[in-house]
């Protein structure tokens, strides 16, 4: 059985230790570092499957390491672990390209099942019957998570591509939001809820310019992809 390998950034040593004996316990290989600006060098020297982030870290933080792994990466999984409970920060955390936001204090067991779930997204090397879709002025290719045309390519997060793809799979549809988390995350938790909108938003910015395709927000019940 492969060893994930974790790559775990907290600058609180206590809160450190125990996570990663916690982890290693599950077995998994863990790489802790106390600060953003080591977690950045340490992940450009190796290879990792899956990055967990403190946000409050001193000489670089989380958003900043987590903008950085982007540029290098769009692809491996990022979960932010944080004290920082306001709305706002776990938007901007998802909006950086975060795939989830656990606030501190959080449940271990929780952590482990996230970590088990985006791996197993992560690994999976089934072929797609339709490994590219025609949007509008763009292509979509599925496998690699970009958004591409002559004149540019936009990289998305796994998540984000996984929601397109869903979309597309359900065109001039309605799909309930409870549809979508469960499809996306396993779960229709009110801050997956919230977690949903940020992506959503980032796709309708992405498409703006696509005319005849829309995603429009049926208040009370879901989503519906349109195209023309």
């Amino acid at each position: 059985m492969k060893q994930f390998k974790i790559l775990y950034t907290e600058d609180d040593e206590t809160l450190a230790f125990l996570t990663k004996d916690n982890l290693e316990q599950n077995n998994y290989e863990v790489v802790h570092c106390c600060d953003g600006q080591l977690g950045l060098q340490t992940f450009k020297k190796e290879k990792f499957d899956i990055c967990i982030f403190d946000i409050m870290m001193p000489k670089m933080d989380g958003f900043d390491l987590a903008t950085e792994i982007r540029k290098l990466n769009t692809d491996i999984p990022i979960i932010f672990l944080s004290a920082k409970t306001l709305k706002e920060d776990r938007i901007k955390g998802l909006r950086l390209g975060a795939d989830d936001y656990l606030v501190k204090p959080f449940s271990i067991e929780e952590l482990i099942l996230k970590i088990e779930i985006f791996l197993k997204r992560s690994q999976k090397n089934v072929p797609l019957e339709k490994p590219v879709y025609e949007i509008g002025k763009y292509q979509f290719d599925i496998n690699n998570f970009i958004l591409f045309n002559e004149n540019e390519k936009i990289s998305l997060t796994q998540r984000e591509a996984e929601l397109l793809k869903l979309f597309l799979d359900n065109k001039n549809l309605v799909l309930k939001r409870e549809q979508i988390l469960t499809a996306l995350w396993g779960t229709d938790d009110y801050f997956m809820g919230r977690s949903l909108d940020v992506f959503i938003s980032r796709l309708r910015k992405i498409l703006t310019s696509e005319k005849g395709i829309s995603i429009e927000n049926l208040h009370g019940i879901g989503f519906r992809f349109s195209v023309e």
